[in-house]
């Protein structure tokens, strides 16, 4: 009968160890299932990201760097054009003015001296002169009277203020008298003629 006993109790002890390795093997399939480890392989590497990370934020520094240096280029530049053409614009009038001083100062001469001449011939003779002298300038700085009389009528050159019955029969549509001149500039009409055309 000890014998009985002692041989359940091994078999009792048997069963409760198999039950406890049982639960044990259960907590850790629960613990496996619950927490699965993560797959390294599926995880970027840090180091990777980091430098790409690190390479496009050197590139974009160099990029806006540029970007700024020539901003910087440009602007100056534009400021130094536009002070440019400002005085190019303002020397280009002065040297225009200096030239007509010359003719101002035989204006003024003309003016003393008619002032005790009574010679009506120096007068016309002066004047012409002073109107030659002006003509020179401005035909330094390509300015050109434009021949209109007797030319036939051209829209291109012209501007009708009146039609009149023609003197002549060959000055029919054609300028018979010019009213004010006018004038060309390197070629290009800088004032249009009023003229008289005859009909």
């Amino acid at each position: 009968m000890t014998e009985q006993i002692k041989s359940e109790n091994e078999n009792t002890s048997h069963d409760t160890a198999d039950a406890q390795e049982s639960a044990h093997t259960s907590r850790e399939k629960d613990h496996v299932l619950n927490n699965p480890e993560p797959d390294l392989q599926d995880e970027p590497e840090p180091t990777a990201e980091k430098d790409a990370l690190t390479e496009l934020q050197e590139k974009y520094a160099m990029l806006n760097d540029k970007y700024l240096r020539l901003y910087s280029e440009f602007e100056n530049f534009r400021r130094r054009t536009a002070k440019e053409k400002i005085d190019g614009l303002r020397n280009a009038g002065s040297d225009i003015l200096k030239d007509f001083l010359p003719v101002v100062d035989d204006f003024d001469r003309a003016i003393l001296a008619n002032e005790q001449n009574n010679d009506i011939e120096n007068i016309k003779e002066g004047f012409k002169l002073i109107h030659h002298k002006l003509l020179r300038v401005l035909e330094s700085r390509g300015v050109k009277p434009m021949d209109s009389f007797e030319n036939p009528f051209d829209t291109n050159f012209h501007e009708a203020i009146t039609n009149i019955p023609a003197p002549k029969e060959n000055l029919k549509g054609k300028v018979v008298d010019v009213a004010e001149k006018g004038y060309f500039f390197h070629e290009a009409v800088l004032r249009y003629a009023k003229v008289v055309v005859g009909q």
